[in-house]
């Protein structure tokens, strides 16, 4: 017989009142179950070119393309915050068919990395790496015609350019690079170009279940990613597949993915448990674009409280076993939180 079992058992009400630990807010705090922190935030970014840039994405209320001057204000007050880590999204000046400026030393993002630094050395900057805000198509890789009209993203050839990328990111100054593209072998590819060029302590936070959703939406003007034509289901999970996020995660750890990642949060929340409860490793869950918006419309509408749904929905990730949240919420959190 179990201890709960025994338990019920025996004590029962009136003797029992869980409720006593629920009447103040001091005895709330004390006997909570999930901490949410400061430190568990990492805060999203998007970064465009030009001088004095700050574009509110529309989709998006409160999140902005901005040009690097304008990223290291926002930085700075993110590091104020108490928000250890940013991750950068890029969003290029010129695009071709091999996302050629992902991987270029000049490129935007290895600026901003750079600029970010020398300005702000404790603040811990991630890096995507993909390619789909660099590729005219708006694919996550090398698009090929292996059939008239009938078209797949070259897994192969693709991986040794997000490979490219990661370093040019690492010889920037980027404190982790986080492959996001869902590409077979692409983590073991990173960790072998970023150890052979004297990048070992360089961690890698692998989009490791990363699934086919709808909530993507709001990022895709962020980013102005979307696909050209076709969609991404050949290389991004199915929604109806958790046994399979397993499986991607056991061959990103081998491959040595520091921390793996879980996206989107809310409607995943069952693997993102799953994957904490198998491999007891740093789990990081991406609260993305579509979640924010639908919570910042519903709010614009008066129809939630803003700030209960946002606390109550990063919680929920929090206690699923999300180590890390990435959200577009982060500096609300803190402030509240600090």
């Amino acid at each position: 017989m179990g201890i709960s079992q025994l338990i019920s058992q025996t004590v029962g009400f009136p003797t029992v009142r869980l409720r006593r630990l629920r009447m103040t807010e001091q005895f709330r705090k004390m006997v909570a179950e999930t901490q949410l922190s400061v430190n568990d935030l990492i805060y999203p970014l998007f970064v465009c070119p030009g001088q004095n840039v700050k574009r509110e994405v529309r989709s998006m209320p409160g999140v902005y393309q901005q040009s690097i001057d304008n990223l290291i204000h926002d930085c700075e007050q993110i590091y104020k915050l108490g928000i250890p880590a940013v991750i950068l999204f890029g969003i290029p000046e010129h695009k071709d068919e091999y996302g050629s400026e992902a991987y270029d030393e000049n490129g935007i993002i290895q600026r901003a990395v750079r600029a970010l630094k020398k300005e702000i050395p404790e603040l811990v900057v991630i890096t995507d790496v993909c390619l789909c805000e660099y590729t005219s198509h708006g694919h996550c890789g090398i698009v090929k015609e292996v059939a008239p009209g009938k078209y797949e993203i070259a897994n192969d050839e693709t991986v040794e350019l997000l490979a490219k990328e990661a370093l040019s990111h690492a010889e920037a100054g980027a404190d982790m690079v986080a492959p996001s593209d869902m590409m077979d072998g692409r983590v073991a590819a990173i960790r072998k170009i970023l150890d052979e060029n004297g990048f070992q302590n360089i961690p890698i936070m692998a989009y490791s279940a990363k699934y086919a959703s709808g909530f993507y939406g709001p990022f895709r003007e962020a980013a102005e990613s979307a696909p050209k034509f076709g969609d991404r289901k050949s290389h991004q999970m199915d929604p109806a597949n958790s046994d399979e996020a397993i499986r991607e995660v056991a061959l990103d750890i081998l491959e040595g993915a520091d921390i793996v990642m879980v996206k989107p949060a809310l409607a995943y929340l069952d693997v993102i448990y799953r994957v904490k409860q198998e491999f007891k490793v740093p789990v990081a869950a991406y609260q993305v674009s579509g979640e924010y918006s639908m919570i910042k419309a519903a709010a614009l509408n008066g129809w939630i409280d803003e700030q209960r749904i946002m606390l109550e929905t990063l919680t929920a990730i929090k206690r699923a076993g999300a180590d890390l949240i990435l959200t577009y919420f982060a500096k609300d959190v803190a402030r509240i939180l600090t």
